[in-house]
């Protein structure tokens, strides 16, 4: 079984910075992509930033200049690095990873339970 953990989401003012970590924890042989994504209330689920094996990272548009994502692949963790923040970065972050456990040979998806991060004053 594979388990992908979030943390670091809090309630910070406008202007304030947060770090987000995403853990992910058994039987993994490699990950593809690490991915964090958003949900407000009455929106779908959007991505907000995914970083590839390579260390290749995509962004947003909205959020680009302001997060940064980053993984350390020894650890099997990635990170969200949010500077900036505005109340429209109101909402449940998730993570996600394309994985290939050990012993498989195709990649699933899995998903952290998700992590809210409020920005109000």
């Amino acid at each position: 079984q594979v388990q992908l953990v979030e943390s670091g989401g809090d309630l910070v003012q406008p202007g304030g910075s947060l770090r987000l970590s995403c853990a992910a924890s058994g039987s993994i042989f490699s990950i593809n992509v690490m991915g964090w994504y958003r949900q407000a209330p009455g929106k779908e689920r959007e991505l907000v930033a995914r970083i590839f094996s390579d260390g290749t990272p995509n962004y947003a548009d909205s959020v680009k200049g302001r997060f940064t994502i980053s993984r350390d692949n020894a650890k099997n963790t990635g990170y969200l690095q949010m500077n900036s923040l505005k109340p429209e970065d109101t909402a449940v972050y998730y993570c996600n990873a394309r994985l290939m456990r050990r012993g498989m040979t195709y990649l699933d998806s899995y998903w952290g339970q998700g992590t809210q991060v409020t920005v109000s004053s």
